[in-house]
C-alpha cells in the first residue's frame, strides 16, 4: 500500500555527482526505516544506506564518505546524494521503505533508476 517511485538517474562521468529522490505516498502508517539499494549487471542487490525515520544512518563499505542519504521532515521524500561516482556505482538503485501497522512492520520498494558512471 505504500508506493515509491525513484527519479534523478542518469548518465554520469567518473567523478562526477548525482542525487537521488524518492516519493513516498499511499497508505502510510509509520515509517520505522528507509533505505537505499542497488544492483549492478551480474550481481545480486546489495544495500547501500540505510536510515530509522528518527537518523542513525548506516552505509555499506564501499561508500567511502561518498554517498549521503536524508529525508525531508514529513518522512515522505528519500535522497540519496551521491558524489565521486565511478564504474563500480553503475546499478539500478532502489529506495525502500518498512512501515508498520499496528505490530506488523512491511517493506516496500521503488521500480529503480538507473545509474550509469561511464567516459
Amino acid at each position: 500500500q505504500v508506493l515509491l517511485v525513484e527519479s534523478g538517474g542518469g548518465l554520469v562521468h567518473p567523478g562526477g555527482s548525482l542525487t537521488l529522490s524518492c516519493r513516498l505516498s499511499g497508505d502510510i502508517f509509520n515509517i520505522e526505516t528507509f533505505g537505499w539499494y542497488r544492483q549492478a549487471p551480474g550481481k545480486e542487490r546489495e544495500f547501500v544506506a540505510v536510515m530509522s525515520s528518527a537518523g542513525g544512518p548506516h552505509y555499506n563499505g564501499f561508500v567511502k564518505g561518498r554517498f549521503t542519504i536524508s529525508k525531508d521532515s514529513d518522512n515522505m521524500n528519500l535522497f540519496l546524494q551521491m558524489d565521486s561516482l565511478n564504474s563500480e556505482d553503475t546499478a539500478v538503485y532502489y529506495c525502500s521503505a518498512e512501515d508498520r501497522k499496528f505490530d506488523r512492520v512491511h517493506a516496500f520498494w521503488g521500480q529503480g533508476t538507473q545509474v550509469t558512471v561511464s567516459s
